[in-house]
């Protein structure tokens, strides 16, 4: 379901850095985090979204939600915009 949601999000962006960023400036709508990316990669954008009160959605695979974000590489942090 969550795969879907990422496929179907007008825009998405990928990567923890990028994310945390949006998160900041309030443009996040919802958070999805693969479950099998590093806990040290993955801990400080969840406890922003947190804080922000972003809903979170969790994949089962890293591999497949880059896929989903049409990207050739894993991704541990997707932020669907608003």
């Amino acid at each position: 379901m969550s795969y879907e949601k990422v496929l179907r999000a007008s825009k998405v962006i990928i990567g923890t850095k990028q994310t945390e960023k949006a998160l900041k400036n309030g443009h996040v709508q919802e958070l999805v985090i693969a479950q099998d990316a590093d806990p040290k990669v993955t801990e400080s954008v969840i406890n922003q979204a947190l804080k922000m009160n972003v809903p979170i959605l969790y994949v089962d695979s890293a591999k497949k939600l880059g896929k989903a974000c049409r990207v050739d590489v894993g991704a541990s942090t997707v932020a669907i915009i608003r």
